[in-house]
């Protein structure tokens, strides 16, 4: 059987405004994973449109599309495509599950939910010539899936292919989240086995990994376990967790020790009211820079992400976002102009109160205001979006930031990190062109080394954070 699998490329990344190297970061891990439970015979062309010219000219027996909100009209028209061609398509994803009636004319299978129960019973039914209409994942469990065909992913084409998920889901419900209404009516959170997740990570080639959890940290028996198995294998890796995560226990020095040296962690806002709106509780009466600190003492670097346009955000907003980054520096950030996808509960909030202002899902890219603001008008929060990017991202800014560590490495590799990520365009479009991203590995493995403690006050201070957590655990 001939076996097509497509991940079409977000709207955002054709805009004018598309940074190539952003959309090249990681392979589509979910198509590769279904793609485990294909016949060893079954013919796969595994297409990600970030990185290539997609190929309409083939003939597939089976199509499976990934759709997410800003590629939904370009994955309907590729199923329509395919379709008219004679070949059996499958939609599935984010947008797929939030809006199955609008997804389902142009399949003749949705997947709503996780697949990976559902996918390999699609494919019995299939074959025995009586698939359903549609497929629900009520069972959630990662114990045994079979290893990730990584051989279907091109990647010389990709700066992080070691690219790796360990566990499903997130145990918290922000409002404005996707999560909630991907998992519904299952379990929302759940993992890997241990040796299972530790047998994939030792099948990834070279010493970088990049988890994509939503929450690494989320589970702190499996969290302990995984990085326990993981000391000794010499790998540095990236991912993601909460502020109340990081505070709480030593599941934080364990990752440390493991060799995680980046983390990206959802500030969001620094407003009470904000948070609550959002029902963000795990960051509620939390001490932001407790946690910047303790993770700056292991020498662990900081994405931030932080949200702009809720309810109680007002002109002021931007700046005290960007000075607080700035002073407390944070290595990287990532800004949002808040989305009410469909399916969550801040949409469904807004589109009862009339405040949903369109329903082009293309413009659903955090990047565009897509419903009635209350203290800012929609070109201000615009306008205050753009300038934090660019004023985050000044050199002197990033300097700044960079002389604030304790460390001199820490220096070097904040500086290295953050100018190299926003300010090297050329090179960076160069290196995906010629195919030859990979070549930057070893670069950003050294950027990621351990900053090991220039002096006592930097030990002093791990010590007694690790001391204290401990206590608290």
């Amino acid at each position: 059987m001939k076996v097509k699998m497509i991940l079409p490329a977000l709207a955002e990344a054709e805009s004018p405004f598309w940074r190539p190297i952003k959309y090249s970061l990681f392979p589509p891990l979910g198509l590769a994973t279904l793609a485990a439970y294909l016949s060893p015979d079954d013919e796969i062309d595994l297409q990600d449109q970030h990185v290539e010219t997609l190929n309409l000219n083939d003939s597939p027996d089976l199509v499976i599309i990934q759709v997410y909100i800003t590629n939904a009209y370009r994955a309907y028209a590729i199923a329509d495509h395919y379709r008219a061609n004679g070949a059996y398509v499958i939609l599935g994803g984010l947008h797929v599950t939030s809006l199955p009636q609008e997804a389902a004319p142009h399949a003749d299978t949705i997947f709503l939910g996780p697949g990976e129960e559902t996918f390999s019973q699609f494919l019995k039914d299939f074959k025995a010539g009586h698939p359903k209409k549609s497929y629900f994942s009520a069972v959630r469990t990662l114990d045994k899936i079979p290893p990730i065909r990584r051989d279907l992913i091109k990647r010389s084409r990709y700066l992080v292919p070691n690219s790796i998920v360990v566990t499903r889901g997130c145990p918290h419900h922000c409002d404005f989240c996707y999560k909630d209404a991907f998992f519904e009516g299952g379990k929302g959170f759940y993992t890997q086995q241990v040796d299972d997740a530790l047998a994939e990570i030792d099948r990834l080639p070279g010493r970088h990994l990049y988890f994509l959890d939503d929450h690494l940290l989320g589970n702190t028996k499996f969290g302990a376990a995984l990085f326990e198995g993981m000391k000794g294998m010499n790998r540095v890796f990236q991912g993601a967790a909460t502020v109340d995560s990081i505070l709480r226990g030593n599941l934080i020095e364990k990752a440390a020790d493991a060799g995680l040296r980046s983390l990206f962690v959802g500030f969001e806002t620094f407003s009470e009211a904000n948070l609550k709106q959002s029902n963000k509780k795990q960051n509620l009466e939390k001490d932001y820079v407790k946690a910047v600190n303790r993770l700056h003492s292991l020498g662990i670097m900081i994405n931030g992400s932080f949200v702009f346009g809720l309810d109680d955000d007002d002109k002021d907003v931007f700046k005290r976002t960007v000075d607080w980054g700035v002073q407390n520096a944070i290595t990287t950030s990532t800004f949002h102009i808040m989305t009410p996808y469909p399916g969550t509960k801040l949409y469904n909030d807004m589109d009862k109160q009339g405040r949903i202002l369109t329903h082009n899902w293309d413009l659903y890219d955090t990047r565009n205001v897509v419903y009635q603001t209350t203290k800012l008008t929609a070109q201000e929060l615009k306008d205050g979006y753009d300038w934090a990017y660019k004023e985050f991202y000044s050199w002197q800014n990033i300097i700044k930031a960079s002389m604030s560590h304790e460390s001199h490495k820490h220096k070097l590799k904040h500086l290295f990190y953050s100018g190299g990520w926003k300010k090297f365009e050329p090179m960076w479009n160069f290196l995906i062109k010629t195919k030859n991203l990979n070549a930057i590995l070893p670069v950003l493995e050294s950027i990621l080394s351990k900053v090991n403690a220039e002096n006592k006050q930097i030990s002093d201070i791990k010590n007694e954070k690790h001391v204290v957590t401990t206590e608290l655990f």
